[in-house]
């Protein structure tokens, strides 16, 4: 027990045990890093659970439907009217009619 070819093989099984080990360590650092990846991806998709919960339990209420149909298709109630804010085009006409002329340049650059 006691003589050197002993004491070589127990040495290298003891480093053969130690790299074991050492490579055990860093699989266990790798598998912490994605239970946290994965818990926090369960706590997101819990949020989203509540939210699309409380979005069902919302339209299933008239004024629930009522508010989807306003925003999602622009819908109005009977006598409500509607806004149409056009851009008027006379404005950039002008503009390019007054763009002329050397004193045109400094008056405009001056505004």
């Amino acid at each position: 027990m006691e003589s050197k070819p002993v004491l070589v093989l127990f040495g290298i099984l003891l480093l053969f045990f130690i790299w074991g080990v050492i490579g055990f360590m860093g699989k266990m650092q790798i598998t912490s890093e994605n239970r946290k990846i994965a818990e926090n991806k369960i706590a997101e998709l819990s949020k989203e659970k509540e939210k699309l919960s409380s979005d069902i339990e919302n339209l299933k209420t008239d004024e629930g439907k009522e508010q989807v149909f306003r925003n999602n298709y622009g819908l109005a109630k009977q006598g409500e009217g509607l806004i149409i804010v056009v851009d008027d085009k006379n404005v950039s006409e002008n503009k390019g009619k007054d763009s002329g002329g050397f004193f045109s340049f400094f008056k405009n650059l001056f505004k």
